[in-house]
């Protein structure tokens, strides 16, 4: 059976909790800020957790990490 590839995509932007839990950053953080308040881009860095309906395609996506 040969390997699976990892999507180079997907490995840019998921990792792995040491629970196995899938986890991802926010996204809306890269532009238009001024029109954000202060709390909205701070909780915005927080790393998140991806859906549990998510997770099984995700977690095809990157086999090894």
């Amino acid at each position: 059976m040969p390997k699976i590839k990892t999507n180079r995509g997907a490995a840019k932007r998921f990792r792995k909790t040491g629970t196995g839990k899938i986890r991802r950053n926010k996204a809306f953080t890269s532009h238009i800020l001024t029109k954000k308040t202060t709390k909205c881009k701070r909780n915005l860095r927080k790393a998140s957790c991806i859906h549990k309906s998510d997770e099984r395609n995700v977690a095809q996506l990157i086999p090894y990490l």
